[in-house]
């Protein structure tokens, strides 16, 4: 080597490195055609880490502190460049960093919904999404298995991998937990306990450790839920018969204030009304009165679909139901009879 050229080399005596943006997970220490210096200083600043690579293999790495940097202090990379403790000269070794921050609110979500087996609903199509975070951990078996010899790796290169690994653990632990859909979204925070409990090795054989895992949602497609919705009005109604008798009480204000709408004409509603009551209590209930009656079809009027009827009673502030002298109460919808001027549930006054 040239005396010019030995002049022109430069040696480190310095190594150090300060985030300069979001998301860098790891770094390589520019070397080019550098050598370090035997006795330079190594800073490595708390959330960080510091790993020595000589010849592709990981040697020495150094967590947060000030580091002076001889045989002593490396002894892994020593013992790769067969040093002798009197070795002073300049070496030439990679230097990585790494940030060991934690990387809050990282999204997750099911880009489509998942097929499980639910114990009440049988096959259901599950959404889900959330937030999580973590950190590295162990810069030499993320350097090993996942960041390499690039020169940079940031947070966005890993999230595609690391969302893949939440939904496929999410439909395992789902299987494997039995629980029904409806007590699981209804516990969500014990939801993603249990992911979160078989993420963690996963994470950790990527030199990561999983700090927290949140469910946010757990929900049906649309159309799913729609139906979900349907049962649980049904279950909400409870008795069919009695909601109708209700229904039709509530229709009855309405019915006598339409201009035109009579006595007669409000008899004739109240008949459709029961008789479609009774046939659809009969359809639920085999046995009681009215069963297998059919309500009548669209278009015509109940008083034409039932069979002949004698002449109705007359009434006084309510209308008979056909074949029996009775009527119903203007304000509750109480079956009286048809000469009652008071109703004997509330009272209300039928003239």
């Amino acid at each position: 080597m040239a005396l010019k050229d030995f002049l022109k080399k430069q040696f480190i005596d310095v190594i150090h490195w300060t985030e300069p943006e979001e998301g860098i997970l790891a770094w390589r220490f520019p070397m080019q055609d550098m050598e370090i210096q035997n006795g330079a200083k190594l800073t490595v600043r708390e959330s960080q880490m510091a790993a020595f690579v000589n010849e592709g293999r990981m040697a020495d790495v150094f967590g947060p502190g000030l580091y002076t940097l001889n045989t002593q202090t490396l002894p892994l990379l020593t013992n790769l460049l067969n040093w002798d403790k009197l070795f002073q000269s300049p070496f030439k070794s990679d230097v990585y960093f790494f940030s060991t921050r934690i990387q809050t609110n990282q999204k997750w979500g099911t880009a489509t919904p998942v097929t499980i087996r639910d114990r009440d609903f049988g096959a259901i199509r599950l959404r889900a999404y959330g937030i999580y975070s973590w950190h590295l951990s162990d810069p030499r078996a993320f350097h090993t298995k996942v960041s390499g010899t690039l020169e940079t790796y940031r947070v966005a290169d890993l999230e595609a991998q690391l969302r893949k690994m939440i939904v496929g653990s999410m439909s395992d632990a789902f299987a494997e937990s039995q629980i029904p859909f409806l007590d699981m979204a209804a516990n969500q925070l014990e939801v993603g306990e249990r992911i979160a409990s078989q993420l963690k090795p996963q994470f950790a054989e990527l030199g990561l450790t999983l700090d927290s895992f949140i469910v946010e949602n757990l929900s049906l497609p649309e159309e799913l839920q729609k139906r979900l919705d349907e049962r649980i009005a049904m279950n909400m109604i409870g008795d069919m018969g009695r909601y109708t008798q209700f229904q039709v009480a509530q229709s009855m204000p309405i019915a006598a204030a339409n201009e035109g709408g009579g006595n007669a004409a409000l008899g004739a509603q109240l008949g459709a009304g029961v008789a479609m009551a009774q046939a659809m209590m009969g359809a639920l209930q085999p046995g009681l009165p009215g069963a297998g009656m059919q309500p009548p079809p669209a278009g015509v009027s109940g008083s034409a679909a039932a069979p002949p009827a004698p002449p109705l009673a007359p009434a006084q502030g309510g209308a008979t139901v056909p074949g029996k002298e009775t009527k119903f109460c203007i304000e509750c919808g109480t079956s009286m009879p048809a000469r009652a001027k008071f109703c004997p549930s509330c009272g209300a006054s039928q003239v």
